[in-house]
């Protein structure tokens, strides 16, 4: 498999990081792959984790030894009191019933106003988190990560329940570290992130991979790693509901960058994966495990890319 053009990294919570790291380490090992050496980079809550590591020049196999406690106590913790999931994602269940949930994904996508007013709306139901992840944004910053044209961080804007994408053309440039704060601020979990007098939540209120923002031309390849995309139903488990949004979200994203002419390739955990990661993607007990799975399924993913190319 080659370097993509544009290297799209979805939420997923503490799993969905080490995932989508152990993934594309798995990928780095094969040639003419690079993780850090692609053209734009689209994060979105755990995502702008991985993207901000990899355009500050690290290599996602070095992320899997470790996850800085001070960072992993402050999130399991906050974990502990409400479900990532159902807080970050919920809102488009919620709206529309469970049982429509694989058109929400559709119904947002379609008009950006309307998907505006929908999620201002949802959040406004949502109490104000509490928890600082200022830890979160001094490690980020202690990597240098610095804007550097390639790096788009998406965020929701609340007053407005509109997408922000930093780092894009026109839109707003906080220190890198901010944004990724912003990105990570589940709401009714973490507080609201203000910079510039705009406040901002999780971009996984907008969409789970956010994957339409990518700057890609005709011709260009997008890889897309999609850690919600685990999710299945469950009896009781609106996380488990999740997943069929994550995944039309993900869908209907491809197509508007297929659209433009590119090539997308979206990855969701495999079977081994998402067996691995489970229903609550804050366990950091199963990271062990999720490292182990994502590593095979890259290594998989890179040979099956080099069969086809033979």
């Amino acid at each position: 498999m080659q370097t993509p053009h544009a290297l799209v990294l979805g939420g997923g919570g503490t799993l969905g990081e080490a995932w989508m790291s152990s993934v594309l380490a798995g990928l780095d090992e094969a040639d003419g792959f690079d993780a850090r050496g692609s053209g734009c980079l689209v994060g979105t809550s755990a995502g702008s984790i991985v993207a901000a590591s990899l355009v500050a020049g690290i290599a996602p196999g070095s992320r899997l030894g470790r996850l800085a406690p001070a960072e992993d106590a402050q999130l399991e913790d906050s974990f502990a009191q409400a479900s990532a999931l159902r807080q970050a994602f919920g809102v488009a269940a919620e709206l529309v019933g469970v049982a429509a949930a694989p058109l929400a994904s559709l119904a947002f996508a379609s008009t950006a106003r309307g998907g505006a007013l929908l999620r201002r709306t949802a959040l406004r139901r949502v109490p104000a988190g509490r928890r600082s992840l200022a830890e979160l944004g001094r490690l980020v910053e202690r990597t240098g990560v610095r804007w550097d044209g390639r790096l788009r961080i998406a965020a929701l804007e609340l007053a407005t329940g509109h997408r922000v994408v930093f780092g894009a053309p026109g839109e707003p440039q906080p220190p890198v570290s901010t944004a990724v704060e912003a990105s990570c601020a589940i709401p009714g979990v973490f507080a609201p992130v203000t910079s510039a007098g705009r406040t901002y939540v999780d971009g996984g209120a907008w969409s789970p991979t956010n994957m339409d923002v990518a700057e890609v031309d005709s011709g260009g390849r997008v890889l897309c790693l999609n850690p919600t995309g685990s999710l299945r139903p469950s009896i009781g488990s609106l996380a488990g509901a999740f997943g069929a949004v994550s995944r039309g979200a993900a869908a209907t994203e491809a197509l508007v960058l297929k659209g433009r002419g590119a090539t997308v390739t979206t990855v969701n955990p495999d079977n081994a994966s998402a067996a691995a990661m489970g229903l609550n993607l804050m366990d950091h007990a199963r990271r062990g495990s999720v490292i182990e799975a994502g590593l095979a399924q890259g290594r998989r993913l890179a040979l099956d890319a080099s069969a086809r190319a033979a």
